[in-house]
């Protein structure tokens, strides 16, 4: 049980959370005490604002367009939105930023997504189909390339399909381990990698050794079969185990803390 705003107790259903809230939860669980977190847009932002309130306070979130440190106190809605410069330590811009991202005495965590991931790591977020005649054309990098590239550490949000996870990327934008083992530190990575996949179905972690991707938890009530359905390539799941769901503090503090008004949980 847990006391409203009001003072009256109330019991939350933990059976009544959104693969949103799983995603941000789940993630901002990785995030460790004293980490610099590289936050993006939408539930990356979630994920690094729930982590600061429970249980990494002394973590850094900052963002590319030069915010470090912010309060946080009400949620940005992207990037470029004036609130992260809000209660912060210091208002800077991009280059201060990225010099922060690729310090090597910092362990820097950046959140990225993407439109394809294959079973390295490897990131697509310039077009689908033959570059110069594209089926669909993305943004591109805009700072992924860089963050992948000398973070500490990055870990991805994508959604859970086949068409996503692919066994060839139409376009490398950002990378991963390469083409696994260690192809990473031999094109001249001096750090750095994937750390984990965060779906709406589970969490994929990277082999130590031959750096490809397997299946490590499944959020309650989805079955490694339905992963394995909605990845284009072959992966291990012989390891998997189920995903502890949102706590009740968790909950409270995303949904009446963090987002109150849905902006980002919808």
């Amino acid at each position: 049980m847990l006391k409203d705003s009001t003072g009256g107790k109330r019991e939350l259903r933990m059976n009544q959370y959104s693969p949103r809230e799983m995603m941000a939860t789940t993630a901002g669980r990785m995030i460790n005490n004293g980490d610099v977190v590289f936050a993006g847009t939408g539930i990356s932002m979630l994920a690094a604002t729930v982590a600061k309130r429970i249980h990494a306070p002394d973590a850094v979130v900052f963002f590319e367009t030069g915010g470090i440190d912010p309060s946080l106190e009400e949620l940005p809605l992207a990037v470029a939105d004036p609130r992260v410069m809000a209660g912060t330590s210091m208002n800077a811009g991009l280059i201060e930023a990225f010099s922060i991202l690729g310090h090597r005495r910092l362990r820097t965590v950046a959140f990225l997504g993407a439109a394809q991931i294959d079973r390295f790591g490897n990131l697509n977020s310039t077009v689908l189909g033959d570059y110069k005649k594209p089926r669909t054309r993305f943004p591109g990098s805009g700072g992924a390339c860089d963050a992948a590239s000398l973070a500490w550490g990055i870990i991805i949000f994508m959604q859970h399909e086949k068409r996503r996870f692919v066994e060839k990327l139409d376009y490398l934008t950002s990378p991963g381990w390469l083409s696994g083992g260690d192809s990473r530190a031999k094109a001249g990575f001096v750090r750095g990698g994937p750390i984990a996949v965060v779906t709406n179905l589970g969490i994929m972690r990277f082999d130590h050794v031959s750096r490809a991707m397997y299946l490590s938890e499944v959020y309650p009530g989805v079955l490694p079969q339905e992963v394995v359905a909605n990845t284009g390539f072959e992966i291990d799941i012989s390891g998997v185990r189920e995903a502890d769901p949102p706590t009740d503090r968790e909950l409270l503090t995303l949904r009446e803390d963090v987002d109150p008004q849905r902006l980002i949980l919808g």
